[in-house]
């Protein structure tokens, strides 16, 4: 009997540790001991943005946002609400686009928010403007 497997990358330390699929919330860190996924957004960084993208094997689902605009700051809570609904299925990030331009301009972000959904690696779904939490899991669902 084969166990399915996916590489999730840990959001301390940035081990990659292979977890089996169904255990993610229960999963620890190899190397640092710590939860390898949890049920709230991480926010990312330019060091810690490629590898988390890259190396998860899991959807990832980035809010590319700035904490100067309104529609953002509205969005947050319904963000944390969907990274709850969608646990474990998908990664939930935030990435500061004030703060990271090299990463809003390789990824052209023109307007923010902008959500960008990521598999394998690759970014297959983007949907740019505010959504609530039912609306951003339905999106999601409809994609993965």
């Amino acid at each position: 009997m084969t166990v399915d497997t996916a590489l999730i990358v840990c959001p301390a330390c940035r081990a990659i540790n292979r977890i089996q699929q169904g255990r993610e919330a229960q999963a620890t860190c190899g190397k640092c001991q710590r939860p390898v996924f949890e049920n709230h957004p991480l926010e990312l960084v330019g060091s810690t943005f490629d590898r988390h993208i890259a190396k998860t094997g899991i959807p990832v689902l980035v809010d590319f946002y700035s904490p100067s605009c309104g529609p953002c700051l509205m969005m947050t809570p319904q963000f944390e609400e969907a990274a709850r609904q969608l646990y474990p299925l998908v990664r939930l990030a935030k990435i500061d686009t004030s703060a990271e331009l090299a990463i809003a301009s390789r990824f052209a972000i023109q307007s923010v928010p902008t959500l960008a959904l990521f598999k394998g690696g690759k970014e297959v779904a983007r949907q740019p403007g505010a959504m609530n939490s039912r609306d951003i899991v339905s999106w999601v669902r409809s994609r993965i």
